[in-house]
């Protein structure tokens, strides 16, 4: 046990540590139930969690949340066509999101998936030719009438595919 100025006790009695607690008129708090034993402090438990709360929104204000945009496109795309959504893929990239990139094939173009992944690959060498850093997280992969691949910013310096 710890007490309300952070002079450690040692191990005492539940009994004994509320009954400190009380006459302090303070809160005995439970600060780590995993340790053997478990770690208890004589505090304003008000004051505690409101400290615990802010240290969790402190922590969130730091992350960074990741989106994952999507483009879409059928395997007989045009050159310019693809080179437009090629330059929306890399707008994406450099806003740090990941991509989604997917073929959409309707009726006999899905005997054809060669050209789904030809247009994959197409992309993939426009974004080289333009020097973007990006990272392959999944390469082409059929899921139903759509064949997909996976993108995402690059951390390091080092350019092109480095996933599967």
């Amino acid at each position: 046990m710890i007490d309300e100025n952070g002079e450690q006790k040692g191990v005492i009695k539940t009994f004994d540590a509320l009954r400190l607690a009380e006459e302090a008129g303070l809160d005995l708090v439970e600060v780590s139930p995993t340790a053997n034993p478990p770690v208890c402090k004589i505090l304003d438990f008000g004051k505690y969690r409101y400290e615990m709360e802010k240290k969790q929104r402190e922590a969130k204000k730091n992350q960074t949340v990741v989106k994952i945009k999507e483009i879409r496109m059928q395997p007989k795309i045009d050159g310019n066509d693809l080179k437009t959504k090629s330059k929306f893929i890399q707008e994406f990239l450099e806003e740090g999101n990941k991509v989604k990139v997917s073929i959409r094939f309707r009726g006999r173009e899905l005997a054809h998936p060669e050209l789904g992944k030809d247009v994959l690959d197409r992309i993939l060498a426009i974004l080289s030719e333009n020097s973007v850093q990006y990272n392959l997280d999944r390469g082409a992969f059929m899921e139903g009438r759509m064949m997909s691949m996976f993108l995402s910013p690059s951390k390091s310096k080092k350019q092109g595919p480095s996933g599967s």
